[in-house]
């Protein structure tokens, strides 16, 4: 389990530019990285168009696999949103998270969107810290 997931401020910027792009439809996305540092975002499509549901594009995923495999990074996170809540993983994100990764949802609070970042086991969650940097 990783306990503690690194972004720069940029990448945070790069996911909430992404996400409010696609609102009020979910958008997600992988992180790649080394370690617990994320290097390089990488959005995928939404094939499920849904506001309440992502389903990632099969050929982008892979795609996005290959290009992390290509420059010797690690699969750390999957983000997605929640356009209009919750800001925690949902029932369906929990039962369908197939990968020992930091699951990052991005809510909107206010009118901000806030990011949290979850560890799924066994059907269960526990939080993950977001460290943010410059």
């Amino acid at each position: 389990m990783i306990s503690r997931l690194t972004l720069s401020r940029q990448q945070v910027r790069e996911i909430t530019d992404h996400v409010s792009r696609h609102a009020p439809l979910e958008a997600c996305g992988l992180l790649a990285g080394k370690h617990d540092r994320v290097e390089k975002v990488l959005f995928v499509q939404n094939q499920a168009q849904s506001p309440v549901r992502f389903v990632m594009d099969p050929y982008e995923q892979l795609s996005a696999f290959d290009w992390i495999d290509s420059n010797n990074l690690s699969l750390l996170g999957i983000f997605h949103s929640h356009p209009a809540g919750p800001e925690t993983a949902s029932p369906t994100d929990i039962s369908e998270a197939a990968y020992e990764v930091v699951h990052v949802v991005c809510s909107q609070k206010n009118g901000e969107w806030k990011l949290r970042g979850f560890w799924v086991e066994n059907g269960k969650t526990t939080e993950v810290t977001l460290q943010i940097v410059e």
